[in-house]
This record gives C-alpha cells, sequence and structure tokens, in this order.
C-alpha cells in the first residue's frame, strides 16, 4: 500500500538525501585513509614515499635462517699462491724468543693466510719516457704510443672506465666520483661526452637487433632535462637494453625504435596507450592488473560482491604470472595456461552490478588480444618485471642527481647507459671488457668500436684489467 501523505514523501526524500550524503563521506574518509596508509598514488606508490610503513608483526612465524636440506654451500674459498696478485712475507715483530717465557722458538715454517685486499681508487700520475726515433732517410720521427691512453688524451683508459662504470652502472653521483678519482666535474664532464662519442653507432645497431628479438620489453619513467620534465624510455630484452631520454611521452619515441615494418614477436608492456600502435603482438602486463584488481577490495571492502569477484580472479592473475617458471614439461605448460585462459575469461564474463567489477571485466574483453600472448608461448612472460628492474637504477639515480643538466649531458647519458648495461647483460665484467675497448680503440682510432663491444665470442683473456704495454 503506497503512502499518500506529502510530509511522509518529504521526510523520506531527506533520510534518502542524506543516507547518500553519509555513503559519499563514508567513501571520501575511506579513500583518505587509505591515501594515508599508504601514499599519494595508492598500491602504486613507491615504497620511498610510503608515509608509515607498518612493523612486521612480533607475533608472524619468520623463516627458518641457513641454507636448505642438501643445498651445496659457496662458502669462501682459499686461493693458491700462482692465482695471488702478490706473496708478502709478514713476521709481524715475533722475533726469535718467546713472548710469554723467553725461552729460544724454533722454526715451524710459514702458514698462508688468504685474504682479498683493495687499493685506493684514486687518479694516478704517470709519467711515459717515450722513445723516439729518426730516420734520415725519410726524414720522418717515430715514436712509442703509451699504453692503454686514447689520442691527445690526458687521462688513462682505466680511469675513464672507473669513472664510467661507478656514475652510469653503479649510479654514483658524479660529485663522489670526482671526489673519489680527485678530478673536477668539467674533466668528468668532457671525459664522458668523449667517451659516448665513441659508441655513438651502438643505439642504432641494438635497435636492428631489438627488433628481431621474439620477445621484448619497453617502459618508461620520468627524468628532467635541463630543469624541464621529460622521459627515460627503455626497450629491453634479456641480451640488451636501450636507453633514451627524450622531452616527450609521445608514440612516436617507440614508432622510431619499432619502425613502419610488421615484425614477429611480442612487446610486453604496461597499459600506456603510445604503445598500442607498434607493429607486433602486445602482452599486457599482468602485474598492473593485479594491483587493480587489489586496489578493487581498498576501495570498497564492505562490498561482498567486490570481495568474491577479487578472491576468484587474482588468484588466476598470480598463478598466470608464476606458470612459466613452475618446473613442468612443456606440454602440462600448455595444458594449464589453457585452463587458466578459460577461467579468466568465464570470470570476466560473469554478469556484475558493481561498477569497478565491470571496469576490470571491460579491461579484458576490449583487449582480449593483448592478454593471453603468454598462455601460447612460454617465451612470453605475463609481467613486464625485466623492464621494471632495469629501470630501478635510473629511478635511483634521479632521485639523487635531480636528472640532466643539458641536452647534451641526456644523449651522453643515453649511449654510456645503453653501452654498460648491455655488457653486463652478456655476462661480461663492464670494468674490465670497456678497459680492453679502449685499449683497442687506443691502437687504432678508425676501427668500428661495435664488434669490440658485442663479439660473438667475448674474448676471455681480454677481460682482464691487466694489460701489456703498446710499443708501436
Amino acid at each position: 500500500m503506497i503512502n499518500g501523505c506529502e510530509e511522509c514523501l518529504k521526510k523520506q526524500r531527506v533520510i534518502d538525501k542524506q543516507a547518500e550524503e553519509i555513503q559519499r563521506l563514508r567513501q571520501k574518509l575511506h579513500f583518505e585513509e587509505r591515501r594515508t596508509e599508504e601514499g599519494f598514488f595508492g598500491s602504486s606508490t613507491p615504497s620511498s614515499k610510503i608515509p608509515v610503513k607498518a612493523n612486521i608483526p612480533e607475533e608472524k612465524e619468520r623463516k627458518k635462517r641457513g641454507a636448505k636440506p642438501g643445498h651445496q654451500g659457496h662458502g669462501r674459498k682459499a686461493f693458491t699462491e700462482s692465482e695471488a696478485e702478490r706473496v708478502e712475507r709478514w713476521d709481524g715483530g715475533l722475533g726469535n724468543l718467546c713472548p710469554d717465557c723467553g725461552g729460544m722458538l724454533q722454526d715451524k715454517g710459514d702458514e698462508d693466510r688468504c685474504i682479498l685486499e683493495s687499493r685506493p681508487m684514486k687518479a694516478e700520475r704517470v709519467v711515459y719516457r717515450l722513445p723516439k726515433k729518426y730516420c734520415p732517410h725519410c726524414q720522418k720521427s717515430f715514436r712509442t704510443r703509451p699504453p692503454g691512453v686514447l689520442p691527445k688524451s690526458l687521462f688513462g683508459n682505466q680511469l675513464i672506465t672507473n669513472a664510467a662504470v661507478m656514475h652510469y652502472l653503479h649510479g654514483v653521483p658524479m660529485g663522489r666520483v670526482c671526489q673519489q678519482l680527485e678530478l673536477d666535474p668539467g674533466s668528468l664532464v668532457k671525459i664522458f661526452h668523449r667517451l659516448a662519442g665513441l659508441f655513438a653507432g651502438v643505439s642504432k645497431k641494438l635497435i636492428a637487433e631489438y627488433r628481431r628479438e621474439p620477445v621484448r620489453h619497453a617502459d618508461e619513467t620520468g627524468w628532467r632535462t635541463d630543469g624541464k620534465n621529460g622521459y627515460v624510455w627503455l626497450f629491453a630484452t634479456k641480451k640488451l637494453s636501450i636507453f633514451q631520454f627524450k622531452k616527450t611521452r609521445s608514440s612516436q619515441v617507440p614508432r622510431a625504435v619499432f619502425g613502419a615494418k610488421k615484425l614477429p614477436g611480442v612487446l610486453v608492456v604496461d597499459r600506456y596507450s603510445g604503445y598500442n600502435k607498434m607493429p607486433c603482438g602486445i602482452q599486457y602486463c599482468y602485474s598492473h592488473l593485479l594491483r587493480e584488481v587489489k586496489d578493487l577490495e581498498k576501495e570498497f571492502p564492505d562490498e561482498e560482491e567486490v570481495h568474491i569477484f577479487v578472491s576468484t580472479v587474482a588468484p588466476l592473475i598470480t598463478l598466470a604470472i608464476g606458470l612459466r617458471a613452475q618446473a613442468i614439461s612443456e606440454a602440462q605448460f600448455r595444458r594449464r595456461a589453457a585452463s587458466l585462459k578459460s577461467e579468466i575469461e568465464a570470470a570476466m564474463k560473469h554478469p556484475a552490478r558493481h561498477l569497478g567489477i565491470r571496469h576490470i571485466q571491460d579491461i579484458f574483453r576490449k583487449n582480449k588480444k593483448r592478454l593471453y600472448h603468454w598462455a601460447k608461448d612460454r617465451e612470453v612472460p605475463a609481467d613486464n618485471n625485466l623492464a621494471e628492474r632495469d629501470l630501478r637504477p635510473t629511478v635511483i639515480a634521479r632521485k639523487i642527481s635531480f636528472g640532466s643538466q643539458s641536452d647534451a649531458g641526456a644523449e651522453t647519458r643515453s649511449v654510456l647507459m645503453t653501452v654498460l648495461h648491455t655488457i653486463k647483460k652478456r655476462g661480461l665484467d663492464a670494468a674490465s671488457h670497456l678497459k680492453w675497448v679502449l685499449d683497442e680503440l687506443a691502437k687504432e682510432m678508425n676501427q668500428n668500436p661495435i664488434p669490440l663491444l658485442f663479439p660473438r665470442d667475448p674474448p676471455k683473456k681480454n677481460l682482464q684489467t691487466k694489460t701489456k704495454p703498446d710499443m708501436k
């Protein structure tokens, strides 16, 4: 029976309005509480920017320390005298008399003690006396070249290598590098610019190699240049890393890397639309999707429908991410991948009333061709963790250095980070290998440095820092 009382209807409207207002304020309060706990970006907030980090509960059971049963240890191993760089006898002032009773001590031979020591890293002033000869017949003068020094360079190759590796690979601030090597910043900048000029053609060669790879990764993050906002782009595989520091986040940057021709393989990225028109298959990162699914439950903790959806979908996405790493055969992988894909698709087709659930479902429905490459090929990961890990040192450097001071500095950083990180990915020691490459260039500056940087068969003997003098 409908109540026709006009006053009752007015009161009910006021009650409904107040109820809606209370619900809206509760959601706003919950959002502010989450932002206070998790930071401005919610679950995507970097750990360094989380306002308050929770302590580990005391009652939480901790993992037992130590190796698992059957694990072969990797403890400290002694080395032989032939493997040592220096052998030194040290009596320590022991003498021939017993320090306790004063009696004569008997000689029992020597006991070896193996230790690892380091020399202070600083610039060393060296004077090379170079023999100079004259041919009266040709009327020409000849002299030897100093070993490990580029033409017309004040700085040796070992110093250049140490500075580049410290700054561009390990992220040591330039001021600290100058302090440790006893150099002024202007000299160090000139060193880096010249080194980048030697390897200017590296990016073009690696881009061609990147296009041929069956699985590629890409990502970008902020980077300031000359006080203006910009971005650092990363294009990576298991064997290479290409860094490009640009002023824009436009899709023209990845378009220049991928070109216009259709490419084989898959590109693993987040859901940034700048990658969607690349001429190859696209695989969206499931880690980002998992974060959005879990955020849905945090935003609506009292919604039963949301709780059921998250408890169903989140484990499926987690299993999809870790499936390729499981110790199973290829046939088992394909069966489990097909089953997981079917379960995820069924969850996304299930009717839902909550708008947050519908939003997640729409992502999977509209982007079906970009979400299931991992189920077809085991080599394709369901996450973009490779690119995230490769970008992490750059993010740390951004916090310390606040970006590049000029466009030339950004270009130099692009080249040297590309060179050093790619050398490291190929299983070579970056410092030793770069030193060897510079020594080879010092012998003949007109040769192409790219085959030296990335040889098919790495010169193992030349990876040592010890070099013989060049007397040509």
